[in-house]
């Protein structure tokens, strides 16, 4: 049986959302972050040592980062489902989405939130200077490379239907976290209208509805 190691808010929801999709049967082990550092728990380190999530564990198998876990799980349990034909630019363009997903595009999203919280966690003598940095990261560095993200998302999925090409795949699945992340803080907003049009389209699934019942409602990017 395959165990998922949930923690709230986090890119573990993806993980629920492709095993519903996939039509397997799986258990939850929910852990609650730190409300003050928002770290996990010891108990989840002792699963994985970085305590990081998304981890599961199938058997022996402990398997940890999601774009390892969506690997694994498509090719061991999904019978040719959700991946493109080896050999055609489809699959060559559902590999790159695989990593392009955490590699390029959540590590802009998480620079937004730090630099953006950060003057608020600093002692208030020194805030107005904080800020001031933080500003500056952000307008002169983070947002228009945010910006440039969105711009070229926006014009790939004017070339097809999904990010791999007009079928869904489990590339989508691993973008909806930085898509979603971008929505919430990182400035995709009405002038992107591919990617609310492939948002709705995520969210009418069947399977991401059941997940969401699942694993319980999440905050993306806190």
């Amino acid at each position: 049986m395959i165990t998922v190691h949930h923690l709230n808010n986090s890119r573990s929801q993806r993980v629920l959302w492709l095993l519903e999709e996939l039509g397997l049967e799986y258990d939850i082990k929910f852990y609650q972050r730190d409300p003050k550092t928002m770290l996990a728990p010891q108990s989840l380190r002792d699963v994985h040592p970085l305590g990081k999530s998304p981890v599961i564990t199938d058997g022996d198998l402990t398997i940890a980062e999601s774009g390892a876990i969506v690997e694994y799980l498509v090719e061991r349990y999904g019978n040719g489902k959700f991946i493109p034909e080896p050999g055609t630019p489809e699959r060559l363009r559902y590999r790159y989405w695989l990593h392009y997903a955490e590699g390029s595009a959540m590590p802009l999203l998480l620079m937004k939130l730090i630099f953006s919280r950060l003057p608020k966690s600093v002692p208030g003598l020194i805030r107005p200077v904080a800020r001031l940095i933080c500003n500056g990261v952000l307008g002169r560095m983070v947002d228009p490379q945010l910006k440039r993200h969105l711009q070229y998302l926006e014009g790939e999925l004017s070339k097809s239907t999904w990010f791999a090409g007009n079928t869904f795949s489990a590339a989508d699945i691993q973008m909806s976290f930085p898509v979603e992340g971008a929505r919430s803080r990182g400035g995709l907003d009405g002038h992107y209208p591919n990617l609310l049009k492939y948002l709705e389209a995520i969210h009418g699934r069947p399977a991401y509805q059941r997940a969401l019942e699942r694993g319980g409602p999440y905050e993306l990017l806190r």
